[in-house]
């Protein structure tokens, strides 16, 4: 297997995943840090009331993140262009949807990194993965020609 990514468009899937796993891996080990991280004040006092899910929830997140993060990192060591394209419009909707939480009130300020990094992430690879194309269907005319 590959080491490294091959392409332009493989870095940017790449970088989002190591990202990604290392934030899954803050909020198992650390899941105030990970709070905190994303603008969550912590609970007044030392324990959260009875009834207070938010460590499961963090736990599950944190783990799904850390699993997304080695998927996005062997696809991109495999180059796997038709993964890379799946994760742009999908990764534009994690941020409409985090993006109008935060606009709705549903979630703290703090949390439109989370959208952000989502949509800034999603931008960056569909426009790498744009200049690829142009570039290959460049070196393909110069050859017929």
């Amino acid at each position: 297997m590959q080491l490294l990514p091959r392409s332009p468009s493989g870095w940017t899937i790449a970088v989002f995943g190591i990202i990604a796993a290392a934030l899954g891996v803050v909020g198992l080990t650390a899941p105030g840090a990970l709070l905190a991280l994303m603008g969550f004040a912590p609970p007044p006092g030392s324990r959260r009331a009875e009834g207070d899910h938010t460590v499961l929830f963090v736990t599950a997140s944190s783990m799904a993140a850390l699993n997304m993060g080695v998927y996005y990192v062997l696809a991109s060591l495999s180059d796997w262009k038709p993964f890379f394209r799946w994760t742009v419009p999908f990764r534009l909707l994690t941020c409409a949807v985090f993006t109008l939480a935060v606009v709705t009130g549903r979630a703290p300020s703090g949390f439109l990194g989370v959208g952000l990094w989502e949509g800034a992430g999603a931008v960056i690879t569909g426009a790498v993965l744009r200049y690829e194309r142009r570039r290959t269907l460049s070196a393909a005319r110069d050859e017929r020609f």
